[in-house]
């Protein structure tokens, strides 16, 4: 849990500083060190969707790929 704390934290401040060094807006940095994180943790779900039926798929794949060459 330790180590998700952190690297909530690094999201956060990363979010944070684009944010503020591309507008110079602490509000607009705030903003962005907000609604970034929400976003990718959405994305990151079906991301992780996405590589469960590829590898529930492997062997498919891989014979696809393997006859196509």
């Amino acid at each position: 849990m330790a180590k998700t704390a952190s690297f909530a934290v690094v999201h956060f401040s990363v979010a944070f500083a684009v944010g503020y060094a591309f507008t110079g807006s602490v509000l607009i940095g705030g903003a962005m060190a907000l609604v970034e994180p929400a976003i990718n943790t959405v994305a990151f779900f079906f991301h992780e969707i996405a590589w469960k039926k590829i590898e529930a798929n492997k062997g498919v794949i891989e014979d696809v790929f393997a006859s196509s060459v």
